[in-house]
């Protein structure tokens, strides 16, 4: 029977699977910390926290002579009172670059961002217990967040993204394996990179589309933002062309079940997931611009550049891409253009000609 429920509701539940799974493997004491910040939190920012803390833990009872136990699941709140700043301290150096087994070779890391995430996540766990009366002090608090340095927003220019499209329509650059799927996927594919830059979508809200989120009367189309907050946006002419052209294909497929109503299919006549989209994004943005790493996100750069470009208020942008603080959306979109960097290499001139 096929699954008619939203998409978004569908993987919440599979995310909440996910949590309970990896609950398994944590102290006792940290389901009752998942239940109390479930209802200011995402389910995925949940799981994120629960990898770390397991990562957390995993170190203490492997790295740490004063934690004996043999796994995660023996520590207790007496446990958590013997932590130190310093096992924290170790704990970020560890990261850094690790293993999670001896079997393995060291080759998962961390840069200042994964390890602030990590860290905040086991604030987050010591301030709940802190709070409630478990703890008399919160240790976290005495170790500062790893400093995150500003990266450039990398964006494509207008020409790159005609070209873009060009080589999606004619699959020049592509490999002969790639062309041989390409006059299957031509149509989906750029009607997904249209969808992606003529509305700024984020990676989640485009897996999640399906065909009856689609009002060509008005040229819009609901979108379920981070929280799962149900919003309508608009598509100008460029974008209903693309999706008019690609529908004439997509009414012609027979979807898995379970997979009816999904907008974009992959050959396997499954909805599309983060991976594939991801993999699609990097192989046409190679071809146009192999120096610029491009993926979904970049893409919604892309369109909130033009879009200030074009407005000049940040406030609209920031709405229209779902940003819940504009100065988010000031940061990256009002600082100074690629133009002026541009015409700044052309003015100082080396010699006289």
């Amino acid at each position: 029977m096929p699954d008619n429920r939203p998409y978004s509701i569908q993987r919440s539940q599979l995310n909440i699977i996910k949590l309970r799974k990896i609950l398994r493997d944590l102290p006792p004491f940290c389901s009752e910390y998942f239940r109390g910040i479930e209802p200011n939190t995402s389910i995925l920012t949940r799981i994120n926290y629960a990898y770390d803390l397991r990562l957390f833990f995993e170190f203490l009872t492997n790295e740490v002579p004063v934690f004996k136990e043999e796994n995660p699941r023996q520590l207790t709140m007496e446990d958590l009172k013997k932590v130190e700043a310093v096992h924290l301290e170790m704990f970020l150096e560890h990261v850094t670059f690790y293993s999670r087994s001896d079997e393995e070779p060291a080759g998962l890391e961390n840069h200042e961002p994964g390890k602030a995430r990590k860290l905040s996540a086991i604030r987050s766990c010591f301030s709940h217990f802190y709070k409630k009366g478990y703890l008399d002090r919160n240790v976290t608090e005495l170790v500062d967040i790893p400093k995150i340095h500003e990266k450039v927003i990398i964006r494509l220019d207008v020409d790159e993204v005609a070209r873009l499209l060009d080589s999606v329509e004619n699959g020049e650059g592509l490999t002969e394996t790639q062309k041989r799927y390409h006059k299957y996927t031509r149509q989906r594919d750029l009607t997904l990179l249209t969808l992606f830059l003529g509305t700024g979508i984020r990676i989640s809200e485009c897996v999640g589309l399906n065909i009856t989120d689609f009002d060509f009367n008005t040229n819009g189309f609901q979108v379920t933002r981070k929280g799962g907050n149900q919003v309508l946006l608009y598509f100008g002419e460029e974008v209903r062309k693309a999706l008019d052209d690609y529908l004439e294909e997509r009414n012609k497929m027979e979807p898995l079940p379970g997979h009816e109503n999904a907008l974009f299919l992959s050959l396997q006549r499954k909805r599309l997931s983060n991976r594939a989209i991801q993999n699609l994004v990097k192989k046409y943005s190679r071809i146009i611009s192999p120096l610029k790493k491009i993926s979904p996100h970049k893409l919604r750069s892309t369109y909130g550049t033009t879009l200030y470009r074009e407005t000049g208020d940040i406030y609209l942008v920031a709405d229209v891409l779902g940003h819940k603080d504009v100065n988010t959306t000031r940061k990256h979109y009002a600082a100074i253009s690629d133009d002026k960097r541009r015409m700044a290499a052309r003015v100082v001139k080396l010699r006289e000609e």
